[in-house]
């Protein structure tokens, strides 16, 4: 019988981005505050589990808090990996991305991704850089191919950083530290 279970948002203490929602019973949760790890309920498994158990990705808790109604919980962490399964800082990554990012870890056979992937980072980067060349050439001939061209680039650059072990939130953290000024 599954117990009575609370949604858990993970939030990364340091910036406030959201990592995972899990879900928590009360033994999680008294796990979670004796042992300073998040602890979880496994759905699919109907067990416990710590974060990080099998990775080493774990969750240092900085602070556990209910929501108004009590129906729900905050959980502000300080990731020691990532905390998504695939590999990606956050379980909410763009599906492009998450994509991407499983294609490259997994290679499926006939996969473009993956055939990119195996030829390395300089192959990676050379398509980008076409593409961003074909973006360019569209946007000042003005013949209606900027939007389809500007989507291979970013596809591309999602393969690039992929390939090159880049997780995309990095770049996002990059964008926001020189929109503060930082």
């Amino acid at each position: 019988m599954q117990p009575d279970l609370r949604p858990a948002i993970v939030q990364d203490a340091r910036d406030g981005r959201v990592l995972m929602l899990a879900w928590m019973d009360d033994e999680a949760l008294k796990r979670t505050r004796e042992t300073g790890r998040a602890w979880f309920w496994s759905r699919s498994r109907s067990r416990l589990w710590q974060k990080g158990e099998t990775s080493g990705n774990t969750l240092a808790v900085e602070e556990v808090r209910d929501d108004c109604d009590g129906d729900a919980l905050l959980v502000r962490v300080v990731p020691a990996g990532p905390a998504c399964h695939t590999g990606s800082t956050s379980c909410f990554a763009p599906e492009l991305w998450r994509t991407v990012a499983d294609r490259v870890r997994e290679r499926p056979a006939g996969s473009y991704v993956a055939a990119l992937a195996d030829a390395g980072v300089e192959r990676a980067a050379q398509k980008l850089g076409e593409e961003a060349v074909e973006a360019a050439i569209a946007a000042t001939a003005r013949d209606g191919r900027l939007v389809a061209e500007a989507a291979d680039v970013l596809f591309h650059l999602y393969v690039l950083l992929a390939v090159a072990g880049v997780d995309v939130a990095q770049v996002e953290d990059e964008l926001a530290a020189r929109r503060r000024g930082g």
